[in-house]
């Protein structure tokens, strides 16, 4: 090193900025799998009437902790916005279609066209990501 040079300052900065989000399919899949964990902690929700029921309010609290962790996850790497969005169309698709599937909720044309425009604007925000 030369008299005014300091080690601080003459060592390159590195090839990639860590302010960029790098995107891999882990997160993606961790945010899939997050938002699967939404529609169980909805529904189990629903049906600890209130916490009234244990077992279902531990089901609710295991699965809200693991969605609320997988989406901390997915975020690291993934645009929260995104992020956030995808998760939540796929909790709110799959609570829908797991209360019509069980009768708790009626079917319909239009609740299906409805939940099926939601699944493609999570496949849209995939898409144009």
């Amino acid at each position: 090193m030369g008299p005014h040079q300091d080690s601080r300052t003459s060592t390159p900065y590195p090839d990639s900025d860590k302010t960029v989000f790098q995107e891999t399919p882990v997160y993606w899949l961790v945010l899939i799998l997050s938002g699967v964990l939404e529609a169980v902690w909805a529904t189990a929700l629903g049906r600890s009437l209130g916490f009234t029921r244990l077992v279902p309010s531990v089901v609710f609290a295991v699965a809200l902790a693991g969605s609320m962790a997988g989406l901390a996850y997915a975020m690291r790497g993934l645009p929260i916005g995104t992020a956030y969005a995808v998760w939540v169309g796929i909790g709110a698709v799959l609570t829908a279609a797991y209360a019509m599937w069980s009768g708790q909720e009626p079917v319909s044309v239009v609740r299906v066209l409805l939940l099926a425009g939601i699944v493609g604007c999570v496949i849209g925000l995939k898409v144009t990501h």
